[in-house]
């Protein structure tokens, strides 16, 4: 049946409006060129590496000269860290990067002969105090980076610094996937254990209940295997525990036969989502991974969401009859790294971005691709469940030196999610820091002892940009407390690795186990030698 002439001339109306604001914002686009386009030549110089300062300067008086003795890997003497936000630099006594685990020993060692307190990072984008002490000794877990297979017990075993893209990469290989991982690959596996991550496989929730066995080095310098098994207490601390209760080495993750999974995608109000988890997706037998991007278009402002849904679809990547291709990242495009920098300026270029996400990239996806064809792109209809999962977006990269991106998170159950976001939209948009991107994802009660998570939740993730000042920084705060304050009023818990503008009375009634955290901790470590920023102002 034909639609009416008044609903053709409305449809043509919306598709002329869309083309004139994508228009604008290519016009746009075009005239702010490779600034706003193009990726950085390598990682921002908050993070790539250690910044040396000569000792007796300003900003290293805390660190400790340099000793006598040295430590394996010690990589650098002096100078400042910082994490991925780039707000939060540190002076330390220096950095290790340790190349083995007897490295790791020898270095908590010089530690310990030195009193120095060890703090532990890997790729640092724990944005908390987690990964720094000032006048401290950094561990850089990157050099321990080794993936091995293991396909007849279906696990692999991770050094803590490898990265999950590795980790992907490898298992994809073999016809392997991973059981649980953060959204973002190029994070490390030790670290990510470290805050206890979550991702979109929703039937999973967190890294916790897919991690088979850890090793540790402790603060007398002995290498533990523990698992839930053997010491289900220092299991559930060390999973959640932020590096407090020694240095994790390796870790030994569940694995599951790679898949083929069909997405799928509709547009709901953001209201209904809840609901449409529980009583749909859920259900659905075949339904295996699942998030929902929320609107940061004013019209339409965390009230609208696009919901993805990944069904398993019965075959392997091994039936294919060409040989497994290599995993393709679409995630560093140059439009896609134009349209999320123009969205930092807000208005028009965010309803122009909530408009291509919903009318455009899903024209781009056809469902009548070969198999083999739609094996090779992350985006299409058909797709490996590794293919689903390979995402380093790389488009966050970005040239503007005057901003910086930070993240929220904040955890509710199914049934307050749709009241959260109706309170939280005017919060958002009373402040300067302009909203990236909006998800929604599910976890689950875990045995992790720091929990963010007592039951099940689901998780709201804010992507936020923000002006690399004082000002920026205090709206940030701002902005922070009050979520934190809404967050509690509906009797939800916040994520810790993120910034800390809020109260130890705050986290302790979000974490009612903080204090036998760390008395726990103190239990383990009674010297204290392995600290950071969270536990001295938290403890």
């Amino acid at each position: 049946m034909a639609r009416p002439a008044p609903a053709r001339r409305a449809q043509r109306a919306r598709r002329w409006v869309l083309g004139a604001t994508l228009a604008l914002v290519l016009a746009v686009g075009l005239a702010a060129g490779d600034r706003y386009s193009s990726a950085p030549a390598g990682p921002r110089e908050c993070t790539a590496e250690v910044r040396p300062v000569a000792f007796g300067t300003t900003g290293t008086d805390p660190a400790m000269p340099p000793s006598p003795h040295t430590a394996p890997g010690l990589t650098q003497i002096g100078g400042v860290v910082n994490d991925a936000s780039c707000l939060n630099e540190v002076p330390v006594h220096g950095v290790a990067r340790p190349g083995s685990e007897d490295d790791v020993v020898q270095a908590v060692a010089y530690a310990r002969e030195n009193d120095l307190a060890v703090s532990v990072s890997g790729t640092r984008h724990a944005m908390g105090g987690q990964a720094s002490y000032p006048g401290g000794l950094l561990l850089d877990m990157r050099g321990l980076d080794a993936v091995t297979v293991d396909a007849e017990a279906g696990t692999v075993r991770v050094g803590a610094g490898a990265t999950w893209r590795s980790v992907l990469e490898t298992l994809h290989a073999e016809g392997r996937a991973v059981t649980a991982m953060p959204s973002i690959d190029i994070l490390s596996v030790g670290g990510t254990v470290s805050v206890n991550a979550h991702g979109v496989d929703f039937r999973r929730g967190s890294l916790a209940g897919t991690v088979r066995s850890l090793r540790l080095v402790t603060a007398d310098g002995t290498v533990r295997d523990i698992d839930r098994a053997s010491d289900p207490e220092l299991f559930g601390a060390v999973i959640g525990g932020y590096g407090l209760f020694g240095v994790i080495t390796e870790v030994e993750l569940e694995t599951v036969q790679d898949s083929m999974y069909q997405l799928e995608q509709r547009v709901i109000p953001s209201g209904d989502l809840a609901r449409t988890y529980l009583e749909e997706v859920v259900p659905d037998e075949n339904a295996r991974l699942m998030y929902a991007h929320l609107s940061t278009a004013p019209s339409s402002f965390l009230s609208e969401a696009i919901l993805y849904t990944y069904s398993d679809t019965g075959g392997t990547p091994g039936n294919v009859a060409e040989p497994i291709p290599l995993l393709k990242d679409t995630q560093d495009s140059r439009v896609g790294r134009l349209a999320l920098n123009l969205a930092r300026h807000g208005g028009v270029f965010q309803e122009a971005r909530w408009a291509a996400q919903k009318h455009v990239l899903p024209s781009f996806q056809p469902c009548t691709r070969s198999r083999n064809a739609a094996l090779r792109d992350a985006e299409a209809c058909l797709v490996a469940r590794t293919q689903a999962t390979y995402n380093g977006l790389g488009l966050l990269n970005h040239k503007l030196p005057d901003r910086t991106d930070v993240l929220h998170e904040y955890f509710v159950e199914p049934d307050r999610l749709g009241e959260f976001l109706e309170a939280a939209a005017p919060v958002l948009l009373d402040h300067d820091a302009e909203l990236l991107s909006a998800s929604v994802r599910v976890v689950h009660r875990d045995e992790v002892l720091l929990s963010y998570a007592p039951g099940d939740r689901l998780s709201v993730v804010l992507y936020l940009s923000q002006d690399l000042s004082d000002a920026g920084n205090a709206d940030m705060a701002g902005l922070t407390r009050r979520l934190v304050t809404l967050t509690l009023e509906h009797e939800g818990t916040f994520y810790l690795p993120y910034q800390p503008h809020y109260t130890r009375e705050q986290v302790v009634q979000a974490y009612p186990t903080l204090d036998e955290f760390f008395a726990l901790k103190r239990q383990h470590d009674p010297e204290e030698l392995f600290r950071n920023a969270f536990y001295t102002r938290f403890s």
